[in-house]
């Protein structure tokens, strides 16, 4: 199915990519390409955490309500840390179900899978629902800890016009920053180092769970 320079997950997400090609109109695409050239250029990916530095410790609610700390879930074994977007977005979607099919995998290497998102908590949990997820799903609203991890931009105010048009950014989010987190992805170790960082501009791009996989078998 796939070819050699594609992971599988970007294979599933190249037909999502072709759909939106075949479906936008030319000023449509122009603008989603210009707000790629955006968070490329906000400097977002240069302040973002990397490779070898400290995860920062946050204590967010689940879907349920219920509170779940970083470093308490480091005692456990490592963490999978990821950042999606909002159940809007067919991208994170597919991501997501790719991640859950991987989970048994990192759960063998000890790995705990944390998903970040800015949605409010009755759209994560329909997302955790809709997605039959199995991984803990956190409320980061505002952006709050995405922040802390250097990993939030703000949007063009025309993606946020469409993005609000379509089906209301501000109110999935119960805020009106039109800030989105990247679609990040970190491997960190018992010691709260970080060892993999997946960081893009362009939120089409994901983290191939294959890869997070071998970062989780090489620091067992």
């Amino acid at each position: 199915m796939s070819s050699n320079n594609k992971g599988e997950l970007d294979v599933l997400l190249d037909e999502v990519r072709k759909a939106g090609a075949a479906k936008f109109t030319d000023e449509k695409k122009q603008i989603y390409a210009d707000g790629i050239s955006s968070v490329a250029n906000s400097g977002v990916l240069e302040s973002a955490l990397k490779v070898g530095d400290k995860a920062h410790n946050f204590t967010l609610k689940n879907a349920l309500n219920e509170s779940v700390t970083l470093y308490d879930e480091l005692k456990n074994g490592p963490v999978v840390l990821t950042w999606y977007r909002g159940g809007w977005c067919p991208y994170c979607n597919i991501t997501l179900h790719a991640l859950q099919e991987k989970l048994p995998e990192f759960k063998q290497e000890g790995a705990t899978l944390l998903a970040l998102t800015p949605e409010l908590p009755d759209n994560s949990l329909s997302t955790s629902e809709k997605n039959n997820l199995e991984f803990i799903v956190l409320s980061d609203l505002g952006n709050t800890i995405g922040k802390k991890y250097g990993v939030v931009y703000s949007l063009t105010d025309d993606v946020a016009t469409i993005y609000n048009a379509g089906f209301g950014l501000n109110n999935v989010n119960g805020d009106t920053s039109n800030e989105l987190p990247l679609a990040a992805t970190y491997v960190i170790d018992i010691n709260g180092i970080i060892k993999y960082a997946f960081l893009d501009a362009d939120y089409t791009k994901r983290a191939e769970p294959k890869e997070v996989l071998s970062i989780l078998k090489k620091i067992k």
